[in-house]
Protein backbone atom coordinates (compact mmCIF):
# COMPACT_ATOMS: atom_id res chain seq x y z
CA UNK A 1 0.00 0.00 0.00
CA UNK A 2 1.61 3.47 -1.08
CA UNK A 3 1.16 6.83 1.32
CA UNK A 4 -1.74 7.74 -1.39
CA UNK A 5 -3.38 4.38 -0.61
CA UNK A 6 -3.02 4.83 3.07
CA UNK A 7 -4.07 8.55 3.04
CA UNK A 8 -7.53 7.54 0.85
CA UNK A 9 -8.01 4.45 2.68
CA UNK A 10 -8.10 7.20 6.02
CA UNK A 11 -10.00 9.65 4.16
CA UNK A 12 -12.93 6.82 3.21
CA UNK A 13 -13.20 5.33 7.07
CA UNK A 14 -13.20 9.54 8.32
CA UNK A 15 -15.80 10.48 5.80
CA UNK A 16 -18.08 7.12 6.92
CA UNK A 17 -17.77 7.92 10.29
CA UNK A 18 -18.71 11.80 9.66
CA UNK A 19 -21.58 10.79 7.33
CA UNK A 20 -23.28 8.66 9.76
CA UNK A 21 -22.84 10.83 12.69
CA UNK A 22 -24.22 13.79 11.22
CA UNK A 23 -27.31 11.75 10.40
CA UNK A 24 -27.36 11.34 13.76
CA UNK A 25 -26.77 7.26 13.40
CA UNK A 26 -25.61 5.02 16.22
CA UNK A 27 -23.07 2.01 14.79
CA UNK A 28 -25.74 -0.43 14.68
CA UNK A 29 -28.33 1.92 13.04
CA UNK A 30 -26.03 2.48 10.12
CA UNK A 31 -24.69 -1.17 10.65
CA UNK A 32 -28.29 -2.28 9.98
CA UNK A 33 -29.17 -0.32 7.13
CA UNK A 34 -25.53 -1.82 5.52
CA UNK A 35 -26.45 -5.15 6.70
CA UNK A 36 -22.92 -5.39 8.51
CA UNK A 37 -22.47 -6.05 12.25
CA UNK A 38 -21.97 -2.78 14.39
CA UNK A 39 -18.57 -4.73 15.40
CA UNK A 40 -17.63 -5.10 11.80
CA UNK A 41 -18.57 -1.37 11.17
CA UNK A 42 -16.92 -0.26 14.18
CA UNK A 43 -13.41 -1.96 12.88
CA UNK A 44 -14.44 -0.37 9.67
CA UNK A 45 -14.43 3.35 10.50
CA UNK A 46 -11.63 2.84 13.40
CA UNK A 47 -9.06 1.18 10.47
CA UNK A 48 -8.91 -2.47 11.95
CA UNK A 49 -10.58 -4.03 9.25
CA UNK A 50 -9.79 -3.61 5.86
CA UNK A 51 -11.63 -2.09 3.41
CA UNK A 52 -13.94 -4.69 1.32
CA UNK A 53 -15.36 -2.81 -1.97
CA UNK A 54 -18.63 -4.82 -1.97
CA UNK A 55 -19.02 -3.46 1.93
CA UNK A 56 -18.42 -0.13 0.92
CA UNK A 57 -21.28 -0.44 -2.02
CA UNK A 58 -23.40 -1.36 0.74
CA UNK A 59 -22.46 1.38 3.28
CA UNK A 60 -22.58 4.18 0.38
CA UNK A 61 -26.00 3.36 -0.47
CA UNK A 62 -27.12 3.08 3.40
CA UNK A 63 -25.63 6.57 3.84
CA UNK A 64 -27.77 7.56 0.63
CA UNK A 65 -24.49 8.64 -1.05
CA UNK A 66 -22.32 7.27 -4.30
CA UNK A 67 -18.78 4.31 -3.97
CA UNK A 68 -17.58 7.90 -5.97
CA UNK A 69 -18.72 10.36 -3.42
CA UNK A 70 -17.62 7.67 -0.46
CA UNK A 71 -14.01 7.66 -2.25
CA UNK A 72 -13.48 11.24 -4.37
CA UNK A 73 -10.09 12.83 -4.18
CA UNK A 74 -10.30 15.83 -6.40
CA UNK A 75 -9.53 18.83 -3.96
CA UNK A 76 -7.26 20.40 -6.08
CA UNK A 77 -9.80 23.03 -7.76
CA UNK A 78 -11.19 24.01 -4.11
CA UNK A 79 -11.40 28.11 -4.51
CA UNK A 80 -12.90 29.32 -7.71
CA UNK A 81 -12.39 32.90 -8.86
CA UNK A 82 -15.24 34.69 -10.77
CA UNK A 83 -16.12 34.99 -14.31
CA UNK A 84 -16.77 38.89 -14.45
CA UNK A 85 -19.42 40.08 -16.83
CA UNK A 86 -19.12 44.07 -16.79
CA UNK A 87 -21.55 44.40 -19.70
CA UNK A 88 -24.49 43.04 -17.11
CA UNK A 89 -23.01 44.04 -14.17
CA UNK A 90 -22.66 40.44 -12.77
CA UNK A 91 -20.31 38.15 -11.33
CA UNK A 92 -20.25 34.09 -12.50
CA UNK A 93 -19.21 31.37 -10.72
CA UNK A 94 -19.56 27.92 -12.40
CA UNK A 95 -20.49 25.56 -9.73
CA UNK A 96 -17.96 22.35 -9.99
CA UNK A 97 -19.98 19.49 -8.88
CA UNK A 98 -22.64 20.14 -11.17
CA UNK A 99 -21.20 21.74 -14.16
CA UNK A 100 -24.82 22.92 -15.61
CA UNK A 101 -24.99 25.22 -11.81
CA UNK A 102 -23.96 28.32 -11.42
CA UNK A 103 -23.57 30.91 -9.12
CA UNK A 104 -24.05 34.55 -9.78
CA UNK A 105 -23.68 37.77 -7.50
CA UNK A 106 -25.57 40.85 -9.50
CA UNK A 107 -26.26 44.75 -7.94
CA UNK A 108 -29.69 45.72 -8.85
CA UNK A 109 -30.07 49.26 -8.41
CA UNK A 110 -34.01 49.66 -10.72
CA UNK A 111 -37.29 48.49 -9.07
CA UNK A 112 -38.81 45.53 -10.34
CA UNK A 113 -41.28 46.37 -12.98
CA UNK A 114 -44.30 47.84 -13.68
CA UNK A 115 -45.25 45.52 -16.86
CA UNK A 116 -46.29 42.36 -16.59
CA UNK A 117 -45.37 41.30 -19.92
CA UNK A 118 -41.81 42.27 -19.07
CA UNK A 119 -42.17 39.13 -16.75
CA UNK A 120 -39.72 36.23 -18.00
CA UNK A 121 -40.81 32.82 -17.65
CA UNK A 122 -38.07 29.61 -19.07
CA UNK A 123 -37.66 26.36 -17.82
CA UNK A 124 -35.61 25.63 -14.89
CA UNK A 125 -35.40 26.23 -11.32
CA UNK A 126 -33.68 29.12 -9.90
CA UNK A 127 -32.57 30.10 -5.56
CA UNK A 128 -31.41 33.25 -4.33
CA UNK A 129 -30.50 35.47 -0.96
CA UNK A 130 -30.30 38.40 -0.59
CA UNK A 131 -26.84 39.72 0.40
CA UNK A 132 -27.95 43.45 1.38
CA UNK A 133 -30.62 45.43 0.52
CA UNK A 134 -34.32 44.91 0.25
CA UNK A 135 -35.00 42.67 -3.34
CA UNK A 136 -38.83 42.63 -4.54
CA UNK A 137 -39.63 39.08 -6.45
CA UNK A 138 -42.14 39.11 -8.96
CA UNK A 139 -43.63 35.87 -9.12
CA UNK A 140 -46.37 35.21 -11.38
CA UNK A 141 -49.05 37.49 -9.37
CA UNK A 142 -47.31 37.45 -6.21
CA UNK A 143 -45.15 40.36 -4.93
CA UNK A 144 -42.56 39.01 -2.24
CA UNK A 145 -40.20 41.02 -0.46
CA UNK A 146 -36.41 39.48 0.01
CA UNK A 147 -34.44 41.10 2.75
CA UNK A 148 -31.41 40.90 3.94
CA UNK A 149 -30.29 36.62 4.96
CA UNK A 150 -33.64 36.06 3.59
CA UNK A 151 -33.56 33.53 0.26
CA UNK A 152 -36.38 32.43 -2.32
CA UNK A 153 -36.39 29.23 -4.29
CA UNK A 154 -38.75 28.96 -7.09
CA UNK A 155 -39.38 27.48 -10.25
CA UNK A 156 -38.86 29.48 -13.81
CA UNK A 157 -41.91 28.65 -15.35
CA UNK A 158 -43.41 30.69 -13.43
CA UNK A 159 -43.22 34.23 -14.66
CA UNK A 160 -40.85 36.49 -12.63
CA UNK A 161 -38.50 39.49 -12.39
CA UNK A 162 -36.37 40.81 -9.78
CA UNK A 163 -35.77 44.69 -8.48
CA UNK A 164 -34.29 46.54 -5.98
CA UNK A 165 -36.76 48.52 -3.20
CA UNK A 166 -35.64 51.11 -0.96
CA UNK A 167 -32.08 51.49 -2.68
CA UNK A 168 -29.69 49.15 -4.03
CA UNK A 169 -29.72 45.64 -3.39
CA UNK A 170 -27.60 43.07 -3.90
CA UNK A 171 -28.17 39.32 -4.63
CA UNK A 172 -26.62 36.32 -4.87
CA UNK A 173 -28.33 33.48 -7.39
CA UNK A 174 -27.99 29.75 -8.16
CA UNK A 175 -28.97 28.84 -11.36
CA UNK A 176 -30.05 24.99 -13.00
CA UNK A 177 -28.63 24.53 -16.14
CA UNK A 178 -31.93 25.42 -17.97
CA UNK A 179 -32.86 28.63 -15.60
CA UNK A 180 -29.18 29.71 -16.48
CA UNK A 181 -30.18 29.24 -20.43
CA UNK A 182 -33.30 30.91 -19.98
CA UNK A 183 -31.31 34.47 -18.29
CA UNK A 184 -28.66 34.32 -21.13
CA UNK A 185 -31.15 34.14 -24.02
CA UNK A 186 -32.45 37.47 -21.68
CA UNK A 187 -29.44 39.85 -21.62
CA UNK A 188 -28.46 38.70 -25.19
CA UNK A 189 -25.44 37.71 -27.03
CA UNK A 190 -22.60 39.57 -24.39
CA UNK A 191 -23.66 36.89 -21.67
Amino acid sequence: MTQDDGALDSLVRTRIRALRMAQGWSLEELAGRAHLSPSSLSRIETGRRRLALDQLVTIARALDTSLDQLVETDTDDVVAGPTIDGAHGLMRWPVKADPGMTVMRRRITDPPPDDPSRLRAHPGHEWLVVLSGTAVLLLGNRRLRVETNQAAEFPTMLPHAIGAEGGPCEILGIFDRDARRGHRADEGPAA
